[in-house]
């Protein structure tokens, strides 16, 4: 049996783990023989592939990124996209795939699998967004560096007496703000699923420097102001132009925030946005646990012909759930978890 791996979507640590075990287990315990489709669904959309076996695996556990490469590749807005990849995938001689990424890669997973394309998903994404499994991998990586960030920004804050806002990825969920705001010890944490008010923000400041310490402020790049025009979305954007999945580019919250804050309440405020650094460099040992087990389980779903599948983690458990559960919609932070943060805010 041959099986094809490929990565999908934004880079993210843990990557290399997943395709290390699943072509260790694979070949070890299964006896499968694997190709790897470079940069996501435009390898089997376009015929690029790379030779994946054991030699290709050793050494990269502790690597961040991923050796196949990725991409936002949507084949279902080409003309003709999901037959050249069922063709390529026949003349690959290809009986099945291992599809690794988030919410657009995994949608696209679970469309072909509606179609008949023997696949298994994996689910990936920094934002720890997707439903149908507790935790993503690359999360727990994304959060360690935001948080060290966060305590580094203390003191420059306290030394400069003045605010410091930090803009943390998430586009519609604010998981990463939300843990590495509370980890980081962070005065206000602002995140999509909850619109903010810029004057309530503004007294949060006030109230902060009276107790003679400098306010650090994390922020989501989906947060959404309250004075949002009715009929908009209101989140920030770098440009109008969107990708293959139809998403904008989000960008500048962190520095239109502290403009505001500045010419509200009179402090000097600074923003720091922390960008594509969340999401590169090696994972954390968490993360590197959780995809070893997420790719020895993909392995043996594929073995099984148990396909339509993605692997998810339930407590301490991994199952296997169906694709739709996965991407279906997003899991999002919930009001009782965002009061837990509020009881710090100020």
């Amino acid at each position: 049996m041959r099986v094809g791996v490929l990565t999908g979507g934004g880079d993210c640590p843990g990557l290399n783990a997943v395709i290390r075990a699943v072509v260790r287990k694979g070949v070890g315990v299964h006896g499968l023989d694997f190709v790897g489709y470079r940069d996501g669904w435009k390898g089997p959309l376009e015929g690029l592939t790379m030779q994946l076996g054991v030699p290709q695996v050793r050494g990269i556990l502790p690597r961040g990124g991923t050796i196949l490469g990725s991409s936002r590749t949507n084949p279902f807005k080409i003309d003709g996209g999901v037959e050249r990849i069922k063709d390529n995938l026949a003349s690959d001689g290809v009986d099945a795939l291992i599809a690794i990424g988030g919410e657009d890669t995994l949608g696209v997973a679970t469309k072909l699998a509606d179609l008949g394309v023997s696949v298994v998903g994996v689910p990936k994404t920094i934002d720890n967004d997707l439903s149908g499994t507790d935790f993503t991998f690359g999360f727990d990586t994304a959060v360690n560096i935001a948080s060290e960030a966060i305590d580094r920004l203390h003191t420059t804050a306290e030394s400069h007496h003045r605010v410091l806002v930090v803009e943390v990825m998430g586009r519609h969920a604010g998981w990463i703000a939300l843990h590495s705001g509370m980890s980081g010890g962070a005065n206000v944490v602002l995140i999509p699923e909850q619109a903010f008010d810029i004057e309530q923000v503004c007294d949060l400041v006030k109230k902060r420097f009276e107790t003679q310490y400098a306010p650090i402020i994390v922020v989501a790049e989906g947060a959404v102001p309250r004075e949002a025009k009715e009929g908009e979305n209101g989140m920030t954007l770098l440009n109008q132009e969107t990708d293959a999945f139809g998403h904008v580019r989000l960008g500048g919250i962190g520095d239109r925030l502290a403009s505001e804050i500045e010419h509200r309440t009179g402090a000097e405020a600074r923003a720091v946005v922390l960008g594509h650094v969340q999401r590169g460099g090696t994972p954390t040992a968490f993360d590197r646990w959780l995809a070893t087990r997420f790719g020895l389980h993909a392995v043996d779903a594929v073995a099984e012909h148990d396909f339509g599948k993605m692997v998810a983690l339930r407590g301490a458990d991994i199952v296997r759930v169906p694709l739709l559960e996965g991407t279906g919609e997003l899991k999002l932070v919930s009001p009782a978890e965002y009061a837990e943060a509020e009881v710090f805010f100020g």
